[in-house]
């Protein structure tokens, strides 16, 4: 198992209520595995999550990444303003 922190931005951070989280999670799980599990416990997510870009450690990251222990993962949904 590993240890994972989640930060959370715009749509997710409301959903959620929280600016972030720590989790627990099998080794080999991948950002996008974290993704599709945040998004089946928070449906509302789900139209987000195509649109999501993920990070690692402060460095932008594929759907495909597997997660170490520590890592701090970023969910970053489209945003609008001006």
């Amino acid at each position: 198992m590993i240890s994972v922190t989640l930060k959370l931005f715009a749509a997710y951070q409301e959903t959620l209520g929280q600016p972030d989280m720590t989790l627990t999670l099998p080794a080999g799980t991948t950002v996008k595995d974290l993704c599709d599990r945040i998004c089946s416990q928070y449906p509302d997510l789900k139209q987000w999550k195509d649109l999501t870009r993920f990070g690692i450690n402060l460095q932008f990251v594929e759907a495909d990444t597997p997660l170490s222990d520590g890592d701090e993962v970023v969910f970053i949904p489209p945003v609008s303003g001006g």
